[in-house]
């Protein structure tokens, strides 16, 4: 499956990886298509089997903090937004943490990873021993290998408390730790904890997953110990390098041997419809994790530029066109203005030589206006495409190229440049890209 990992018409930002028996699954918040905030009053579980990364499948509503139709509420205590949760498995039982905005978190039960999960209590604590107003802001759970269980949470601070490991929401008193993280004023602003804190151990160094006050970027520190400090290391990808930038939270997860990152990335123009995304990563034997780019893959090797490719699963998007959502089956990359930029990482042509030239086909939305995107692998320029007035499937002739490539369109407003048409050039739209494959 590419990025985004889930079907195209899904908002799971936050995402929280867990590997339970032969399945991967995502925890996370939902967000809601064309609102102006941040997520929804339910939360979904996303799963796929370990041996087939590209067929996931949806377990439908797992909590609630408000009833619709089919569900009545989860909690006695609260009807607001649920963001960021995270779930861990302990003595065969699955419990959900949640952050609930402006009310107490709490914890749920259930006998499976995919829910639905019963409301069992919200944190118990003193308030003495309670960071964050005692809300537990974005909840990551970590048990260890001895059994004992620490929830790591906050926002503009990071927090730690040991959990009583008898009934999982019970915060052991006297176990808060502040700044987990070190966030004085005078660590670089890149460095310092903002918030989604992730915990996970990898042999026998602990990390913490978090997103910095460079918003965009998800960091990682690390520490001997479950208790802290943890020790700013680097970050492992920013959703905001050639891409319309917003707030991030994921984590890492090894499957089948191999470390990926889950990060999401924005659309429709907005920081409020986030998808979900990931990416390889390698952990070195020192525990750094060298940074990663964002691509187009998720968890395939490469693309087949052979097959129809949605344009909405581009990586790069520069000059202010983006993804936006038309209705539920059809999304396009749109506001393409002269000089924007829509790339994708990375495809296969394979090992065909045997032409000088091939074709590339692409579904247009016109705008009435003409145009030119001009094609790249890469670095160099292999073909062109006019684009006319209306809607319509658009064809031109571009170089045939073998291996493995960045694939990136460039538009061109073919209106004369001059001094009386410097006006269109500052918000004229060429047109929107539905999807376009390569033909031999």
């Amino acid at each position: 499956m590419s990025n985004p990992i889930l079907p195209l018409w899904e908002y799971i930002p936050d995402g929280e990886p867990r590997v339970f028996g032969n399945r991967v699954y995502i925890y996370g918040s939902h967000d809601r298509y064309g609102l102006d905030k941040f997520c929804d009053y339910k939360l979904k579980a996303w799963s796929a089997p370990l041996d087939n990364l590209n067929e996931w499948t949806c377990h439908g509503h797992i909590f609630h903090t408000k009833a619709d139709t089919d569900h009545e509420s989860s909690v006695p205590h609260t009807n607001h937004e649920l963001y960021a949760p995270d779930v861990i498995e302990k003595d065969g039982k699955y419990y959900l943490y949640t952050y609930i905005v402006g009310a107490k978190g709490c914890v749920s039960v259930s006998d499976k990873p995919e829910g639905p999960f019963k409301f069992l209590s919200t944190y118990d604590y003193k308030s003495e021993d309670a960071g964050d107003d005692g809300i537990y802001n974005d909840p990551g759970v970590l048990v260890d290998d001895d059994g004992r269980v620490y929830i790591y949470y906050g926002f503009e601070g990071s927090n730690m408390n040991e959990i009583d490991s008898s009934n999982m929401y019970r915060i052991i008193p006297g176990s808060l730790k502040k700044r987990v993280v070190d966030d004085r004023k005078e660590i670089p602003e890149e460095f310092r904890f903002y918030e989604a804190s992730s915990p996970r151990k990898v042999g026998n160094t602990y990390y913490l997953i978090y997103s910095p006050r460079k918003g965009s970027r998800l960091a990682y520190a690390t520490s001997d110990s479950p208790t802290g400090p943890f020790t700013y290391r680097g970050y492992i990808i920013d959703n905001g390098v050639d891409y319309p930038a917003g707030n991030n939270h994921g984590s890492i997860c090894c499957i089948n041997g191999q470390w990926y990152i889950f990060y999401h990335r924005m659309t429709n123009n907005s920081v409020f419809s986030r998808r979900a995304c990931v990416e390889k990563i390698n952990i070195l034997p020192d525990g750094t994790i060298p940074p990663v780019e964002m691509t187009s893959l998720g968890f395939e090797e490469s693309l087949n530029p052979y097959k129809p490719v949605k344009a909405e699963i581009a990586c790069v998007l520069k000059g202010g066109c983006f993804v936006t959502e038309k209705d539920l089956f059809k999304r396009v990359v749109t506001q393409i203005k002269d000089g924007a930029e829509i790339g994708y990482k990375y495809f296969d042509f394979g090992d065909d030589n045997s032409t000088s030239t091939m074709e590339l086909a692409i579904k247009i939305c016109g705008t009435g206006c003409k145009g030119k995107i001009h094609v790249f692998a890469d670095d160099e320029e292999i073909g062109t495409v006019e684009t006319g007035l209306g809607d319509g499937i658009y064809r031109g002739r571009v170089k045939n190229i073998t291996g493995r490539h960045a694939i990136y369109f460039r538009a061109d407003d073919t209106l004369p440049k001059g001094e009386w048409t410097s006006s269109f050039f500052n918000g004229r739209t060429l047109c929107e890209i539905e999807e376009f494959v390569f033909l031999k």
